[in-house]
């Protein structure tokens, strides 16, 4: 005996209704970011600097709740085909959003181009996601800290340009 189509449909009717209410729609406006960040960071150098095998310096840009990173890695040893990493330096590009938790900023973006597109997996150096926790510490103004959790060495940067949020839709 078969069971009536209302008995069929009802729970699927239920599981639609549930799947339909858990949904939310995403704000359509960047949010505000962290306000003493905003603006374009530099890191000169690092301690030791000519001691170290390899090393990274890097560009800071946030934009609202937006990043954009340069960094620049120089390195005394061959640890990739040298049309990638041309005589021991190189640049790689990320960019992406993040959010704040107390001290700390989590940074989801994507390895990019120079031009800031989506870099391919057929290219030099890293590819695809980048996901970092890196903690702040503000110095002063014109001054702060900013370690990365996957790094010993800290980033002392310097503002070189500020700039104030305004929100953009997405």
């Amino acid at each position: 005996m078969q069971k009536p189509l209302s008995f069929r449909i009802v729970p699927i009717y239920f599981l639609l209704l549930l799947a339909i209410a858990s949904c939310k729609l995403n704000p359509n406006l960047q949010t505000q970011g962290v306000s003493f960040i905003q603006g374009e960071w530099q890191q000169d150098s690092i301690p030791a600097q000519n001691r170290l095998l390899t090393y990274s310096l890097y560009h800071l840009k946030f934009t609202c709740d937006s990043f954009y990173f340069d960094i620049h890695t120089n390195s005394k040893v061959n640890i990739g085909p040298d049309t990638c990493m041309q005589a021991g330096k190189w640049t790689e590009y990320i960019k992406g959003t993040y959010v704040q938790q107390n001290d700390t900023l989590h940074l989801k973006g994507l390895f990019c181009n120079k031009n800031w597109t989506i870099k391919s997996n057929k290219g030099c150096l890293r590819y695809g996601d980048y996901e970092e926790f890196i903690k702040l510490k503000k110095q002063d103004s014109t001054h702060a800290i900013f370690a990365i959790t996957t790094s010993v060495i800290p980033i002392n940067a310097r503002l070189i340009k500020k700039n104030t949020c305004h929100p953009k839709p997405i």
